[in-house]
């Protein structure tokens, strides 16, 4: 028994690792754990905010972005915008969440990808219509124009009636003198 205790100790004492070589461990851990915490604390930018807020409209004033606008109601979102951040949400979460508690009228387009492209394609499709609508309109009226022109030409007059209209001026000529 007595033997295998002074194996015991030799060999804790062979394993054991120097106090400094601990501490240091020790410390390099503490480090690293602090590294996540201390990359919490960065405050957030106004770039940062107004990126955000460039995306979501003013729920007082109509067609005017977040970032923009000068109204109370604005200024608080901002403010809320900021705080959301700054709690580590994405600014895609923002922007969801004020769409869930506000509507979609606080974006540009809808968040529904069909109602997007529908809202996006359209005004382009409705623009393209008119033009073919408008051109076809002016060339059938170039068309008619055309048509009118060489449906009907002037008669040439007849050398009978010239004749007749010559002798009657040169009549009326001879009596005035």
């Amino acid at each position: 028994m007595l033997a295998m205790a002074h194996l015991a100790r030799r060999f804790a004492s062979e394993r054991a690792p120097a106090p400094p070589l601990v501490a240091g461990l020790l410390l390099l851990a503490l480090l690293l754990a602090a590294i996540p915490a201390l990359a919490q604390n960065i405050p957030v930018t106004d770039d940062e905010v107004n990126a955000v807020a460039r995306r979501l409209y003013c729920p007082v004033c109509e067609n005017i972005p977040l970032d923009a606008c000068g109204t109370p109601a604005c200024i608080q979102w901002r403010a809320e915008i900021r705080a959301q951040l700054e709690a580590g949400r994405t600014p895609e979460q923002v922007i969801t969440d004020f769409v869930q508690r506000f509507g979609e009228r606080v974006v540009g387009t809808p968040q529904d990808p069909m109602l997007r492209a529908l809202s996006l394609v359209t005004p382009w499709l409705l623009a393209a219509v008119a033009l073919v609508v408008a051109g076809t309109t002016v060339y059938r009226w170039r068309r008619r124009g055309e048509a009118a022109q060489t449906a009907s030409p002037t008669p040439p007059a007849s050398h009978r009636d010239d004749a007749y209209y010559r002798e009657r001026l040169e009549a009326d000529l001879r009596a005035r003198r």
